[in-house]
């Protein structure tokens, strides 16, 4: 079934799209052109086209399946990101060198945003590791070969990749994980284990973040990209998780792996400083993939609600709920605003921690907030696995604890508003 989404980019669907981005005219269209600090609109004609064949995809052959994917505690990785690599939605912000569309940062937003209609957190988790958490480095930083042999088949959907960060120990303290990459000869040798990867029972290769050096917490690190087939690699277990269910997520092992030297991304030692700019792109997609169910949520709360009735009347007519819904609401348009902004000022090249934080802040808390709101107004059907909210509840909880807890993020704002006390 894949190839058919493939064909409607070689029918000419996408080259129409590439050739009004093509010259002049893409410069104007890039999302942050305007002149001062206030983002413009960020999509463009280009970016709904590009959605509508996204949500094509995912009706067909996503949707249809995610309550089966989600009993089974699995979805088939390789399947997916082949019918999703085949279409180019692997790739959207990637080099065309290298399979990927040569789009600016705004589109992977766009199709981050899409993805969010799935009628799970889990996939589109697994998607978002494929193309904005495992890749960004790889695709800045890595030589050609190391591009050709591994951002070239992640790009086209022929392997899965996972992110190799958090362990036991060291989760959104960074700078305080174990794992070891020692150099002997023309190899690293890695010892130690991560923890919560994402995809990590059915990847192909990690992003590995590794102490590699002495010295500074924040410049002993690096990057390596480490097949998950070499001797040594043990997949401890699959993590029995309350939300996300079809998304696999593994506890690793490495035991005195050996991986070569060429598969450093970029320069020894600068890995922490690389993983930090992965995480702003990490922090936005996250955002952005929320804003989606969160709508849906409030959409089929007021549709539910409409027509179940307490006391002879529609539960929607009481003010207490259409009055919760409409700040709700209300609340998600103020998230979209901060995340485009702050998507707007990237693009541009500007240092946007500061807004991402903010945004990932903002969105963790408010679909907490939401889920829980809406929850309540189903009642007893709010409480069961037949209803997307009751699936967003649990899944959505990962949002303000994933890629830096809320409360990194708030210390992250509180040093940029130069008002976290120094250490002494």
């Amino acid at each position: 079934m894949a190839p058919c989404w493939a064909g409607l980019l070689a029918r000419g669907h996408w080259g129409k799209w590439r050739s009004l981005l093509a010259g002049p005219a893409r410069s104007q269209r890039r999302a942050g052109s305007a002149s001062g600090d206030r983002a413009p609109l960020l999509y463009a004609p280009e970016h709904y086209a590009l959605r509508a064949l996204l949500r094509k995809i995912i009706d067909k052959e996503i949707n249809p399946f995610v309550d089966k994917w989600e009993e089974e505690g699995q979805f088939p990785a390789h399947k997916v990101f082949k019918i999703l690599g085949q279409a180019g939605f692997l790739g959207v912000n990637k080099p065309t060198e290298y399979g990927g569309m040569g789009l600016d940062f705004s589109y992977s937003i766009a199709v981050a945003e899409e993805l969010g209609n799935i009628r799970c957190g889990s996939v589109p988790m697994a998607i978002g590791v494929q193309t904005d958490m495992a890749t960004p480095a790889l695709t800045r930083f890595g030589s050609d070969d190391l591009k050709q042999q591994f951002l070239v088949p992640t790009i086209a959907g022929e392997i899965v990749a996972c992110l190799g960060v958090s362990e036991p120990g060291a989760g959104s303290d960074v700078a305080s994980i174990k794992t070891t990459a020692v150099r002997k000869g023309d190899d690293y040798v890695i010892n130690g284990s991560k923890m919560w990867i994402t995809s990590g029972c059915q990847a192909d290769w990690m992003c590995l973040l590794a102490n590699s050096r002495e010295g500074p917490p924040h410049q002993n690190k690096s990057l390596i990209c480490l097949p998950m087939n070499l001797p040594g690699v043990h997949i401890a277990k699959k993590i029995d998780k309350m939300g996300m269910r079809s998304s696999d997520t593994a506890q690793i092992f490495f035991e005195d792996v050996r991986v070569p030297s060429k598969y450093l991304i970029g320069e020894e030692g600068m890995g922490f400083t690389y993983q930090m700019l992965q995480f702003q792109e990490e922090r936005l997609w996250a955002v952005a993939n929320n804003l989606a169910p969160m709508e849906n949520v409030i959409q089929e709360t007021i549709d539910y609600t409409r027509q179940r009735k307490i006391y002879n009347q529609p539960v929607l007519d009481n003010q207490t709920v259409h009055f919760r819904l409409a700040e709700l609401a209300t609340e998600v348009e103020l998230v979209r605003a901060l995340l485009y902004q702050a998507v707007a000022l990237y693009i541009r090249g500007e240092d946007v921690t500061k807004f991402a934080s903010m945004a990932k802040l903002k969105a963790g808390r408010l679909v907490r907030e939401l889920t829980d709101n809406c929850l309540q107004f189903w009642g007893g059907m709010g409480f069961t696995n037949e209803v997307l909210v009751s699936r967003l509840y649990r899944d959505a909880r990962l949002l303000s604890i994933g890629a830096g807890a809320d409360e990194v993020m708030l210390s992250i704002i509180c040093k940029y508003m130069k008002i976290l006390p120094r250490k002494k």
